[in-house]
C-alpha cells in the first residue's frame, strides 16, 4: 500500500504563558490530506494507523477527527478488519448493486459517464463518504475491533481523503 499524508493547514489559537498557553496554542483546525494508491476494483484498506499518526502529528488531546473521501465511488466506514468479514462486506455490496446490472448511468442514452461505474456510486452511497471519531488523550476512540476502513469501490487508482482535525481549546 502506497499512502502519503501531508499537512495542508494548520491554525491554532491562544497566546498566553505556561502549561495551560501550550494546550491553547494546540487548539484550532488542523488539515491533513491521504493520499491512497489502491490496485483492485473492489478493495478494502484500513486506514487508522495513518489517521492516528495525523493526530498525533497534529498534537491534539481532545477533539474529534473527521476522515472524508473526495471521490463518489470510494467510501470510509468504521468496522473489524477481518478478512471473512471483509469478504462478507464485499459480497453484500455486489448483491445490494451488481456490477453487471443494467444501470442507467451505464447507459449512454441517460448518461455521459463511459466508466459504466454505476455499480461503485450506489456501494458508495450504501457505505458512506466520511467518518467523525472522538479524540482523548491523545488518542482516537475507538472500540477494541473498530478500524477506520476505506473502500476502493472503481479502482485501480489514486485516492484522496481529507483528514480534518477540530482541537478543543
Amino acid at each position: 500500500m502506497s499512502a502519503r499524508i501531508r499537512e495542508t493547514a494548520a491554525r491554532g489559537n491562544g497566546n498566553g504563558n505556561g502549561a495551560s498557553a501550550a494546550r491553547k496554542e494546540r487548539a484550532g483546525v488542523y488539515v491533513h490530506r491521504l493520499e491512497i494508491d489502491t490496485t483492485k476494483r473492489v478493495e478494502i484498506r484500513d486506514l487508522t494507523a495513518q489517521v492516528e499518526a495525523a493526530v498525533r502529528e497534529a498534537g491534539v488531546d481532545t477533539g474529534l477527527v473527521t476522515v472524508s473521501s473526495l471521490h463518489t465511488t470510494t467510501a470510509v466506514f468504521v468496522n473489524e478488519p477481518q478478512s471473512a468479514l471483509l469478504a462478507d462486506v464485499e459480497q453484500l455490496l455486489e448483491r445490494l448493486a451488481p456490477r453487471g446490472e443494467d444501470w442507467k448511468h451505464n447507459d449512454p442514452h441517460y448518461s455521459d459517464c463511459d466508466r459504466r461505474n454505476a455499480d461503485a456510486h450506489l456501494r458508495a452511497i450504501v457505505l458512506g463518504g466520511s467518518v467523525t471519531l472522538q479524540i482523548a488523550d491523545g488518542a482516537l476512540t475507538m472500540g477494541q475491533w473498530q478500524r477506520i476502513l476505506m473502500a476502493e469501490l472503481d479502482g485501480p487508482r489514486t485516492r484522496n481523503l481529507v483528514l480534518q482535525i477540530l482541537a478543543a481549546p
